[in-house]
């Protein structure tokens, strides 16, 4: 798994000594420990703003990670920058670094394979089908956690090969949605190494690929079917804008959270499809215990939640 951290963020803040203001406090050589009773507070204060809840076993994977931001705000403490985050005037540019430091960014083009063959053995032809009864003809397509964008660039792939030569009147809305800002600047500028495209098939990688030095860069085609923008998915307010989509790939984020943030984020996605529409989680995912509303859908090799 990869962690992202920007190290050439622009340093928000640095605290003064209150006896002599020109000389800074706090040190990386300094040893902070994370408390019990700090680690609670910090595990409550990241479950209320994200819905992430930090294991027992995860205290030091937590403390580790705060301590790049206090080290590099060269604050003195957790409780400091945790007092940092509520109050000071950059604390909303700052929890944009917190919210990098604790997600793990693991992905790859055609991560899911089997996916992408329901899709196209089915699923788009059924949505092309019930969309044309209705008189309609654009298909909306959801990334819920889109990383750096290698998933919702294979879904367009996929589409500007396999569907758009068959059904060219049929228009595709992909919108690409992260809590990291780092990793949605990557995706934007559709640059990527040799890691992201390991799985990538030959043919879409010679189609859809420029290479320059170590880099893969994405056709400007590809990134103007995509759309990528910030999303909490705990925010409430927010994720009822999100709304009218016909697929929602949700995978690999509800690991992360406890039942209760699971039910309410679930119910969230069951909201944002259309009657008919399909949610797509990660492998070792599951509704099961969570959510009733949906009808499970068997392909080779993969499941899917239908809404009906």
């Amino acid at each position: 798994m990869s962690e992202f951290l920007n190290s050439n963020q622009p340093k928000a803040f640095v605290l003064k000594s209150a006896s002599n203001p020109s000389v800074t406090t706090g040190s990386s050589d300094t040893k902070i420990v994370l408390s019990t009773s700090s680690f609670e507070i910090w595990r409550s204060y990241i479950y209320d703003l994200c819905g992430i809840y930090f294991q027992d076993n995860k205290k030091y994977l937590l403390e580790s990670r705060l301590l790049k931001r206090i080290n590099y705000l060269k604050l003195n403490s957790f409780e400091e920058y945790l007092k940092f985050l509520k109050f000071n005037p950059q604390a909303r540019t700052e929890r944009r670094y917190l919210y990098e430091a604790i997600t793990i960014n693991e992905t790859f083009f055609f991560r899911n394979q089997p996916q992408l063959d329901a899709l196209t053995t089915k699923i788009f032809q059924e949505t092309i089908e019930a969309k044309r009864k209705l008189g309609q003809k654009k298909i909306r397509i959801w990334s819920a956690a889109s990383s750096s964008g290698e998933e919702a660039y294979s879904v367009a792939m996929v589409i500007t090969d396999m569907i758009k030569p068959k059904f060219p009147d049929i228009e595709f809305e992909i919108i690409g949605t992260d809590i990291n800002e780092d990793v949605l600047e990557r995706a934007r500028s559709g640059v990527y190494k040799e890691y992201a495209i390991r799985n990538t098939p030959a043919f879409f990688l010679k189609k859809y690929f420029r290479v320059e030095g170590m880099n893969y860069i994405i056709d400007p085609k590809l990134k103007n079917m995509v759309k990528f923008s910030f999303l909490n998915l705990y925010d409430d307010i927010k994720m009822r804008s999100m709304s009218n989509f016909d697929i929602v790939f949700c995978a690999n984020v509800l690991i992360y959270f406890d039942v209760k943030s699971k039910v309410k984020v679930v119910s969230h996605l069951y909201n944002s499809l259309n009657r008919g529409g399909y949610l797509f989680i990660g492998y070792a995912e599951t509704l099961h215990g969570i959510s009733k509303a949906f009808k499970l859908e068997s392909f080779p090799k993969t499941i899917s939640y239908k809404k009906e």
